[in-house]
């Protein structure tokens, strides 16, 4: 089927992104060596990198999720542009981190121009020798029967005819009404009923069935199931038998097989990084803000009397409650207050907000313009609560005061410390608005995405733009 050959191609070109970013990088520093260009001591520190080419490669190549399919060699380009101008920036920063002092950047501009013109030459073959040379014979096709005529059926078929380069040929669709025999289906048209399926694989060739049959007519596959079983067919049945925004996959338990369907895309691998990101720079940033955080704890304890540090219950990840730290900003009795003040809030929506807030430390005013008060979020960050980029983390009280259900897909992913409300207005936006922020983000999100979240986040922050 063309999804199983486009995912062992995927593989390959993985393992060809690895292995030929290695050799390319192996034969630079060979080459500057013997040319006099590089010491010994200077090889020595290049060889150092070499694993680790290798060791960011493969899982890079894995994430850009480039293929062949469709591909432009424009398209190639950009990719491995992206693909190596990432490996060049991180060979660059592992080389400052660990202090290879005899790196010469020559040697990696070099090796990133030579890799960048390797691997587009590379694919630019593959993709001329595999859909210009290397030709299926019409009959060594992957036949595909389509079981159903409707929107399902139309839509995989959609998905299926631009991959028809891979070898597929859809031999027609079944309709349990028989009036339906003859009428086209998205280039192709219905050639019998369910109740025909037995003699219809029987007299052609079919290697696989696609049931697209909405969820009314799902009692019908038994029999579908059946056939495929006498006949050696392989069987496919669209997952979507619900129309409501979800990624849907297969998990299995104890080989019991389990339809998920997750309100919010994931990929479990990229929430991983992010989580490493989080701790890895949590890690780095921490002990360089000790004396920032020294200075600010005793500006708290001078300016008032009562602890240092304001912990408030917030809903995170999937609903579970924690202890949010912040910096004390407010009297110790500004929960108390708060219901005396309540009729002046200045914030549509359940928030609270108002520009001069009597409950407010005038060292409460400073921290909470420059955002020093949100520095122990780290902490948070760190202890897995929140992480460096996501929706802000609610109250109790607010999420209680929520009149749209949509707003509780925010629970499907780690709150954080910046947001895109962060940097589009801050606190100046109306509740409605940061909230739609909040859904754009969940929608989009990506890696790249947060790390642009928090390179503008830092200005933004220094210059105390929409600040409350």
């Amino acid at each position: 089927m063309a999804i199983s050959k486009a995912k062992l191609l995927r593989k390959l070109l993985v393992v060809l992104d690895t292995t030929l970013s290695g050799a390319v990088y192996a034969v630079v520093c060979g080459a500057a060596y013997f040319s006099g260009v590089l010491t010994s001591d200077q090889w020595s520190d290049h060889l150092i990198l070499l694993p680790l080419v290798i060791a960011i490669a493969g899982p890079l190549s894995l994430w850009s999720k480039s293929t062949l399919v469709g591909q432009t060699v424009g398209r190639i380009l950009v990719d491995m542009l992206r693909f190596n101008g990432i490996l060049f920036a991180a060979v660059v920063a592992v080389a400052f981190v660990v202090n290879l002092d005899e790196t010469s950047r020559g040697v990696i501009v070099t090796f990133i121009a030579l890799n960048l013109l390797s691997l587009s030459l590379v694919r630019a073959f593959l993709r001329w020798w595999y859909f210009s040379v290397r030709v299926e014979k019409r009959e060594n096709y992957t036949k595909v029967l389509v079981v159903g005529s409707g929107p399902r059926a139309e839509f995989y078929l959609k998905n299926v005819m631009p991959n028809s380069e891979w070898g597929v040929e859809v031999i027609g669709c079944l309709d349990p009404d028989a009036e339906k025999i003859g009428d086209p289906c998205d280039g192709t048209t219905v050639i019998g009923t369910i109740e025909d399926i037995e003699q219809i694989v029987s007299d052609q060739v079919v290697d696989e069935l696609v049931v697209a049959l909405p969820r009314s007519r799902l009692n019908d596959i038994d029999a579908i199931v059946n056939t495929c079983k006498e006949q050696g067919i392989e069987l496919k049945v669209l997952a979507d038998f619900y129309d409501i925004g979800a990624e849907v996959s297969l998990e299995f338990q104890d080989r019991v097989p389990l339809l998920n369907f997750r309100p919010v895309v994931q990929d479990e691998n990229m929430l991983l990084v992010k989580r490493i990101v989080d701790i890895v720079l949590v890690s780095a940033v921490l002990p360089v803000l000790v004396p920032v955080l020294a200075a600010v704890a005793v500006a708290v304890k001078l300016s008032s009397k009562g602890p240092v540090f304001f912990l408030q219950e917030r809903v995170g990840l999937h609903k579970r409650r924690f202890k949010m730290i912040k910096f004390r900003s407010m009297y110790v009795d500004a929960e108390e207050r708060l219901k005396e003040i309540e009729h002046l809030n200045e914030a549509e929506g359940p928030i609270f907000k108002m520009a001069n807030d009597p409950r407010v430390t005038p060292v409460g005013h400073f921290i909470r313009r420059t955002s020093l008060d949100e520095l122990p979020q780290l902490i948070n960050v760190f202890k897995g609560d929140m992480s460096l980029v996501g929706p802000r983390p609610m109250s109790v009280r607010d999420v209680m005061l929520f009149d749209k259900g949509i707003q509780r897909k925010r629970f499907s992913v780690r709150p954080g410390i910046a947001c895109l409300r962060e940097i589009n207005g801050r606190s100046e936006l109306s509740f409605d608005r940061w909230l739609e922020l909040d859904l754009e983000y969940i929608d989009t999100w990506s890696l790249g995405l947060d790390m642009q979240i928090l390179l503008r986040t830092v200005p933004v922050v220094l210059k105390g733009s929409g600040a409350s």
